[in-house]
This record gives structure tokens, C-alpha cells and sequence, in this order.
């Protein structure tokens, strides 16, 4: 049967006369009119003050750190529950990632244990530079508890929302919340620009100097002269075009994929040992992917297999950095959240362009894998 994706781009229409009028008006370079029409329409939607956009997501996090000022002498907290990419700038940083635990109700950040890590490296006199919290799967982390802990003692917070465009904490938008706000436009987000992402703050003065070392950090002369190293992160006036037209259907997207978490919670209810995750008080999530626990003594593996077999794609959460082969030499602060997470999580069909049929397929198949 005709493979049913785990998310998989959802283009409105106006994606190909967008970029075609990107491409015939030769704007093919990096940098156009869509880019900078694309950077205020995310600044105006997520309420920031400016936005660079970048080839990726994880270029938007290298910069954030190197705005800040990340050294080889620095310690960085990094939640440990989240993609490779969260992490992977602190160590092109030459820096030191300390990982953070999450906690059971958002599977994000755990402000108790993020406590204990602040605690112990001010007693040793090493207190980080940075926190990067990540809003995972769309659900926005308790920002009020983590921002608390960051201004007691003084660090910046990099906003990891590269799965939580739209997602709000209260009444304000992931993104909006950090030193830096981080989104991703990759092909399997809720909106894409094929490979991209954003740059997001408050402070324009540093959204401006990002745009200049995204843009190899070419000094103002007629010639090429640099004066320190720059990066080519900049994204394409094409790709931007894409992006346009992704964003202005962003709150069907949303509201396909909230769909799509209702339909599995509903008609999988009778499965005791299946426990879908809330949302919590004063959040609202875009739900960019439908998970599920397994409660213990059920595996989520058996299930995985039957419905690859059956060509339908899902996923394990995401295995935890302090676990993963190049990290695991690293620090860790925590209970084990994140591995109890790891071992129990499904991650289901969930792009906005799912049909019914193939969201009962899914189902169906899913109850199959329980009595096989």
C-alpha cells in the first residue's frame, strides 16, 4: 500500500507562483525581496522585535551561541531530551554541554533539576553561559519556572521552538521568550522552506550582526576584506519565497495537526496502557507530532516494526543526548525522565496533509500490532 509518512511537507499551491516570480525576476541568490518579506511576517507573528533568516536551524542556534560570546572556556545547559542539533553548536563552540533532564508533564526541561545543575556549578564557580530549552513536539516548557532560575542567576536562555511555530505559553509565542528564539523550516516541520531557519530576538543590534557573519562577514569595502569569521548561512530568496506562502496558511496547519492528536487520542482510548500527553494549563501546542507512552510492560518497538512492515512510518522519541555515543561523557543532571521517555514513546503519522483513510489505516493497524 501507498506509504503514509510521518511528516511529510503539505504545500498550499502558492509555493510554485511564489518562487516562480522569485525566479523570474532573477532574485535566484541569497538574500530578496521574500527574505525580507519573509523575516517580518515571523517577527510580526511571533512578536519580536526582528528575525534573520538562515539555512537551518542549527545555523540559528551556532549564532546565537556565538553572539553570546560561547568560548572554550564555557559551559552551556542543553536539555537532553531533544534532536542532536540543540546540542551539536555548543561543541562547534568548542564549549562544554552539561544536559538537563526533563519532567514528566511537558517532557521538557526540568526547572528542578536544571536548579540542582545552577546550584552545583556556582558552587564550583563555572555557572554556564547559556541555557537552551527546547519546546519539544510543539508543548512550550515551563517557561515561568526556567526563566526564574536563568535571571536569579544571570544567564541568557536560547529558545529552542524549531518544532513550536504557532505554539504558545500563555499569551505570548514560542520564540518570543528567550535572549534568542530559534525556529526550523526543514522538510519534515509544520511548515518548510525545503532546509531552512530563523534567528529570533528582541535585541535588533544582534539580529543585525547575525545577518553579517550568516553572510561570511564581509566587512563594508569595495573589495572582499574580513576582519573575523563569518559563516554562509544565509538563506535563499527561493527557499524564502516557499516560506511566504508556507506561512500564510500556518493556522490550518496548526489546526490539522491538533486534529490529527484528537483522532489517535479518541479512538485509541480503550487501551489502558496508552497514555496521551495533556496539555498543560496556559499552553497551547501546535502538536507537530502525535505521541504516545506505552505504559511499562508494553513496548512501543513491537508496534514500530508491524507498522513499518505495513509501510507506515513512525518514530522513537527522541533518544536523549546524555545516552547518545558521542555525549555520554558529558554531565547530567536528573532522575531519568528522559530515558523513561525515550523507551516508552511512539511517535504516529502526523502531517497536516493526512487524509481520514489513512488516519484509520493508521488506527487500525495500530490495534492489529496490539493482538498480534
Amino acid at each position: 500500500m501507498e506509504k503514509i509518512w510521518l511528516s511529510s511537507p503539505h504545500m498550499s499551491g502558492k509555493e510554485v507562483l511564489y518562487a516562480t516570480d522569485a525566479i523570474e525576476s532573477n532574485w535566484v541568490a541569497p538574500l530578496g525581496p521574500y527574505v525580507n518579506k519573509m523575516e517580518r511576517m515571523i517577527s510580526e507573528k511571533i512578536g519580536v522585535n526582528d528575525t534573520a533568516l538562515l539555512s537551518s536551524g542549527t545555523a540559528a542556534i551556532h549564532l546565537a551561541l556565538r553572539l553570546l560570546h560561547i568560548t572554550q572556556e564555557d559551559f552551556v545547559f542543553c536539555q537532553s531530551l531533544t534532536f542532536s542539533a540543540s546540542a551539536n553548536p555548543i561543541i562547534y563552540e568548542n564549549a562544554t554541554p552539561v544536559f538537563i533532564d526533563s519532567e514528566v508533564e511537558t517532557w521538557n526541561m526540568c526547572p528542578e533539576a536544571l536548579e540542582t545543575a545552577l546550584k552545583k556549578h556556582q558552587k564550583i564557580g563555572k555557572l554556564p553561559k547559556a541555557i537552551i530549552v527546547v519546546h519539544l513536539y510543539g508543548m512550550p516548557a515551563k517557561m515561568d519556572e526556567i526563566i526564574s532560575l536563568a535571571e536569579r542567576y544571570g544567564i541568557p536562555i536560547i529558545e529552542d521552538a524549531a518544532e513550536a511555530i504557532g505554539s504558545k505559553y500563555k499569551t505570548d509565542y514560542c520564540g518570543s521568550f528567550g535572549a534568542f528564539g530559534i525556529l526550523s523550516f526543514n522538510g519534515n516541520k509544520l511548515i518548510t522552506t525545503s532546509g531552512g531557519g530563523a534567528l529570533l530576538s528582541n535585541n535588533q543590534a544582534a539580529i543585525v550582526k547575525s545577518r553579517f557573519l550568516a553572510s561570511q562577514a564581509k566587512d563594508p569595502a569595495p573589495h572582499y576584506e574580513h576582519s573575523e569569521l563569518g559563516f554562509n548561512y544565509r538563506m535563499s530568496n527561493v527557499s524564502a519565497a516557499i516560506g511566504c506562502a508556507q506561512l500564510e496558511v500556518l493556522e490550518e496547519r496548526i489546526k490539522a495537526r491538533r486534529a490529527n492528536f484528537e483522532f489517535y487520542k479518541n479512538e485509541l482510548s480503550d487501551f489502558s496502557f496508552l497514555k496521551f500527553q495533556k496539555e498543560p494549563k496556559h499552553s497551547f501546542s501546535n502538536r507537530w507530532l502525535s505521541c504516545v507512552l506505552f505504559e511499562k510492560g508494553n513496548t512501543p518497538e513491537t508496534t514500530r516494526l508491524y507498522l513499518e512492515k505495513h509501510n507506515i512510518e513512525t518514530r522513537p522519541l527522541w533518544k536523549p543526548m546524555h545516552l547518545q555515543p558521542i555525549y555520554k561523557s558529558f554531565s547530567f543532571f536528573g532522575s531519568g525522565i528522559s530515558e523513561d521517555l525515550f523507551y516508552r514513546g511512539l511517535c504516529l503519522p502526523s502531517g497536516s496533509n493526512l487524509s481520514i483513510e489513512e488516519k484509520v489505516r493508521t488506527v487500525d493497524l495500530i490495534k492489529k500490532s496490539f493482538s498480534n
